[in-house]
């Protein structure tokens, strides 16, 4: 599981090449081609945002870059892991514009052979209140899950559709099969915000990280049984999708600054580490947004661990890490990851992206896990 750090890459026709170099290697057909970013919403307090901006609130020009790069390379999916709008609002008509021009700028991907899965973010299910001390807090409301149903919905899941697209069979797909209310910490119904589907000898399982009462969060008791259930069924490789991380990333420079603080699970220990050691007992691959960067890790690497954390946050929302804390170039890149499932097992990941000034499209990061 070697990581190559790709220091200079000139253009995108190296992008072309590359998944091919590998399958030579590893001698497999692809049995799935998925790609996999977050967090693209705009933000209302930068200086220089057009009426127009304020209305969408998207970062239009990162987007349509990633759209039309990914319709090159063609994945089958897109697993897109939350805040694809601004949000924060419970009022349904400023809800679904916002949502209305985020389907519409994936409308292309669909048309063009990718099928776009949606992860809810807390910016999707949240919404910002003032507590009796006078702060603001972040809270998800039933409201926002609601509004994500009716605008997610048809999305969440097709699998005719799907088949359509992508040209795989999704099984083992149940809108029932979701967090209970009463387990979990979950009190509201979370049906098409947590749930999961078989591609082959894949389990794909997408999570709601800010379940109504209990933000910031895992459903580890429902993983644990749809993991065990796909298992059953004959899953060899397991994916999460979430928008929160179970492990905030912090450069060591900004540690230096105690300019940090936890963003994901790590606000709950005993939630992060109950779900990561379900993540290391079957060996899957965590896919995350939430912080504006990039950045992958094997979280208990040191203690012998092998499973990934990948945060791929950078899908044009304001960067989260400082210039000046910076220790790796792709910390401030808009990137996405982009995966080949073999059929040997065998999965290869690319961190593929572009600087903040535009320039050229190149690696970043490439490794291989073996089956």
């Amino acid at each position: 599981m070697k990581k190559t750090f790709i220091t200079f890459l000139t253009v995108i026709a190296f992008l072309f090449t590359a998944h091919s170099a590998h399958s030579e290697v590893i001698k497999s057909p692809v049995a799935f081609h998925f790609t996999t970013v977050g967090d693209c919403r705009g933000e209302p307090s930068l200086a220089g945002a057009t009426e127009q901006d304020l209305l969408w609130l998207q970062n239009t020009r990162v987007l349509a870059r990633m759209i039309r790069e990914m319709q090159i390379e063609k994945p089958q999916a897109l697993f897109y892991n939350g805040d694809m709008i601004y949000g924060y609002s419970s009022k349904k008509e400023t809800m679904d514009r916002y949502y209305a021009y985020w389907r519409g700028m994936m409308a292309c991907l669909m048309e063009s052979g990718t099928y776009v899965v949606p992860i809810p973010g807390n910016h999707e299910v949240q919404i910002k209140i003032k507590s009796a001390e006078g702060k603001e807090k972040k809270t998800a409301v039933v409201e926002n899950e609601n509004i994500w149903r009716t605008n997610m919905g048809d999305l969440i899941f097709n699998p005719d559709r799907w088949k359509s697209i992508t040209h795989k069979e999704a099984t083992a797909w149940n809108v029932e099969n979701r967090p209970k209310i009463g387990t979990d910490g979950i009190t509201t119904d979370q049906k098409q915000l947590s749930y999961s589907f078989d591609v082959g000898k894949s389990h794909f399982s997408m999570i709601n990280t800010d379940p109504v009462g209990f933000d910031s969060s895992a459903p580890v008791k429902w993983l644990e049984a749809d993991f065990k259930t796909a298992k059953k069924r004959g899953a060899k490789k397991f994916f999460i999708f979430g928008h929160k991380m179970a492990f905030t990333y912090v450069p060591e420079k900004q540690k230096a600054d105690k300019q940090n603080k936890e963003g994901g699970f790590d606000a709950r220990p005993e939630i992060r580490d109950a779900f990561w050691n379900l993540v290391e007992a079957y060996q899957a691959l965590y896919f995350t947004g939430h912080e504006h960067t990039y950045h992958a890790e094997q979280p208990r690497k040191n203690q012998g661990g092998k499973a990934w954390q990948v945060i791929v946050g950078g899908g044009g929302s304001p960067f989260s890490i400082p210039k000046e804390f910076m220790e790796k170039e792709g910390e401030r890149m808009y990137a996405w990851a982009d995966v080949l499932i073999y059929e040997n097992g065998k999965v290869s990941i690319r961190i593929v992206g572009f600087d903040e000034d535009f320039g050229p499209t190149r690696v970043i990061e490439e490794w291989d896990i073996a089956a």
